[in-house]
């Protein structure tokens, strides 16, 4: 959640936040409401209970006639104090979910509007001329088919649209990848992690995955407090939860790999072929805890790890800056790189990287201990590598004219030296 204070003291900010956002200023004027009824109530608890206190030690002192007058009194007060301390604790939950209920405060420089509104920052590399070349692209689907690499009609079988099998170089080049992208995060001094993709409601509330359409692009277990993670984003935010960390550990920086599962529910009819857009797929993600001053900084780290990864894969992409309307509500700003896909003729997203500030440290409840004091932390997330649509643009980008594919220098050692993927006999 944002910081009370930016709230009560710049609500101005906050409102052109949510213009910036395209999202209704109303929830500002319904938080502060809801913060005056509180203070109101906690005011109107104290004066009763210091009351209270007051009656109890005339009582002590008093005798006869006047003592059970007194104890009267003392017992309509009793009445009224807890009457009082229920009323500010239905406040302070209002509070609560009012504060919830706003979004973190976008940057300046986060571009205003909605999902067509990003700007582009950088193109790299050159989109390849199949024209010139003169053979026309195979698509991930035709491709992953040919080479024995992806199996979707099995997929289908064993459980449902949006899933896949990879096989032979399809696994192999899984494997590769996580490990290429494994091996960076090491040299960089991340911690390597698997993270668990079951994760319990604080988790999912804490880094604010359950305020976005109500969740229902997550899945539930039925009967349990459990949730499977769409990004291991949530475990690793709720990692330090509840805890005070060292100010002089910080940045502290994790690469964790986990599986990731979406149910894609408001992209029906979207890359329903192939595996952009599946259920589950694996990742390597980036997080990291920073003081709220590195942020900003460490966030084009972040961006730049991503592009260094992308380079290996050695991809034509380009990095947009997302629109403000387009941000996930923990974000303040986004970066997104997009790699360019032959046969889509346009570039579609690889990774994206997030700055949440403190919105997320603040519900699930860590700190940084700096000297004497302790105060508010940022997190911040990034894609190493996604696994299925860096095999969409691995295949595509370096396919050659006979369906076989070059693999990457860089992924060859990962790949037991394989220069190139051959179709299979079948």
């Amino acid at each position: 959640m944002i910081d009370p204070r930016i709230l009560r003291d710049e609500p101005d900010r906050v409102r052109a936040s949510q213009a910036k956002r395209g999202a209704s200023p109303d929830v500002v004027d319904r938080a502060l409401e809801a913060d005056t009824a509180r203070r109101a109530a906690i005011a109107a608890f104290e004066e009763k209970r210091a009351a209270q206190k007051t009656f109890g030690k005339q009582v002590a002192q008093a005798s006869g006639d006047e003592k059970q007058a007194l104890l009267a009194q003392v017992k309509q007060l009793s009445v009224e104090v807890k009457d009082l301390e229920a009323a500010q604790s239905g406040a302070d939950e209002a509070w609560t979910t009012a504060l919830k209920a706003i979004p973190n405060v976008v940057a300046d420089e986060t571009p205003a509007g909605g999902e067509d509104d990003f700007v582009v920052l950088e193109e790299v590399g050159t989109p390849r001329d199949f024209a010139a070349e003169g053979f026309e692209p195979r698509d991930h689907v035709e491709l992953g088919r040919m080479l024995g690499a992806i199996d979707l009609e099995r997929g289908a079988k064993v459980s449902g649209s949006r899933f896949y099998f990879l096989t032979g170089v399809g696994a192999q080049l899984e494997l590769a990848l996580v490990n290429l992208a494994m091996e960076q995060a090491r040299n960089a001094g991340f911690t390597q992690v698997i993270a668990p993709s079951l994760v319990r409601t604080e988790a999912m509330e804490g880094t604010g995955y359950l305020d976005q359409g109500g969740g229902e692009d997550i899945y539930r277990i039925e009967g349990e407090d459990l949730y499977l993670v769409g990004t291991s984003e949530v475990p690793m935010a709720a990692y330090h939860s509840q805890e005070i960390l060292d100010g002089d550990s910080l940045p502290r920086r994790y690469a964790s790999f986990s599986p990731c599962f979406r149910k894609e529910a408001g992209s029906h009819g979207k890359d329903t072929k192939g595996i952009i857009r599946v259920h589950w797929f694996d990742k390597v993600e980036m997080f990291v805890y920073a003081t709220l001053e590195d942020a900003a900084a460490e966030h084009q780290r972040l961006l730049a790890w991503e592009k260094e990864f992308l380079g290996k894969l050695e991809l034509a992409y380009r990095v947009v800056d997302i629109a403000a309307g387009d941000l996930g509500g923990s974000a303040i700003r986004k970066f997104d790189c997009e790699a360019w896909i032959p046969t889509q003729g346009k570039y579609r997203e690889l990774t994206s990287t997030s700055n949440c500030t403190d919105f997320q440290t603040r519900r699930l409840d860590t700190r940084g201990r700096f000297g004497d004091r302790t105060g508010p932390i940022a997190t911040l997330n990034g894609t190493l590598t996604a696994i299925t649509r860096a095999i969409v643009a691995v295949l595509e980008t370096h396919q050659q004219a006979d369906g076989s594919v070059r693999v990457p220098k860089a992924l060859q050692p990962f790949m037991g030296g394989l220069e190139v993927l051959e179709p299979v006999q079948r």
